[in-house]
C-alpha cells in the first residue's frame, strides 16, 4: 500500500469542530510541524475568543480501525478568524506523514468555500518565506501577495532573530 493510498480512497473531509478534548492530538502535528509550534493555551485563547476551529479527518463509508482510515486519527486542522469583509487564516497544519497528497489543497478549497457561503469577499494569511511547499500551494490557488510584516515570525531562539512574513490575500466570489 503506497502513502497516497489512503488519502485517494476517501471521497470526503470531515471538518469538525475542535474542541479541548482535541488539543493534545492536534498538539501532536503542531510540535513537529513547525519551528515554533502553537501552544496548547494558544489553541484555547483561540477557541475561547470563538475562531472557528476545526479537526479534519477522513470520513469514509470503511472504517479501518488503527489506520489512516481511522476517523479517529487526526489529519489535520485549521484556526480561522473571521472578520466583517475577510476570513484571516491564522493556522493550517497537515500530518508530516499525509503531506504532498493534495490535502492543504482540498482544506483550502472547503476554506474558500466557506467563505463564499458566509458572505465573505476575501481571504488573507500569512506565510513565512521560507515555507516554500505553502507559498506554492497558495500560489497555485491564486492567492497574491499583498505587503510583508516586518519580523514576524520567530527564527532563532538562540540568537532572537526573527523572520519576516508575506501576507497573501484572495478574493472570493460569493455565492448568490
Amino acid at each position: 500500500m503506497t502513502e497516497a493510498s489512503p488519502v485517494n480512497q476517501v471521497a470526503e473531509l470531515s471538518f469538525l469542530p475542535m474542541q479541548n478534548a482535541d488539543l493534545d492530538s492536534v498538539l501532536e502535528i503542531e510540535t513537529v510541524s513547525h519551528l515554533h509550534p502553537w501552544t496548547k493555551g494558544n489553541f484555547s485563547d483561540s477557541l475561547n475568543a470563538g475562531h472557528w476551529a476545526y479537526c479534519i479527518r477522513p470520513q469514509i463509508d470503511q472504517v479501518i480501525k488503527g489506520s489512516y482510515l481511522d476517523p479517529e486519527i487526526l489529519w489535520a486542522y485549521c484556526i480561522l478568524f473571521p472578520a466583517v469583509d475577510e476570513l484571516h487564516l491564522l493556522n493550517i497544519t497537515v500530518s508530516p506523514k499525509l503531506r504532498k497528497l493534495g490535502l492543504g489543497k482540498r482544506i483550502m478549497t472547503a476554506i474558500e468555500g466557506v467563505s463564499a457561503q458566509q458572505g465573505i469577499p476575501r481571504i488573507i494569511l500569512e506565510v513565512r518565506p521560507s515555507n516554500l511547499a505553502a507559498l506554492g500551494l497558495y500560489k497555485s490557488l491564486g492567492y497574491e501577495q499583498i505587503g510583508i510584516r516586518k519580523n514576524y515570525y520567530p527564527h532563532n531562539p538562540q540568537t532572537g532573530s526573527r523572520e519576516d512574513a508575506i501576507v497573501m490575500a484572495k478574493s472570493i466570489k460569493l455565492e448568490s
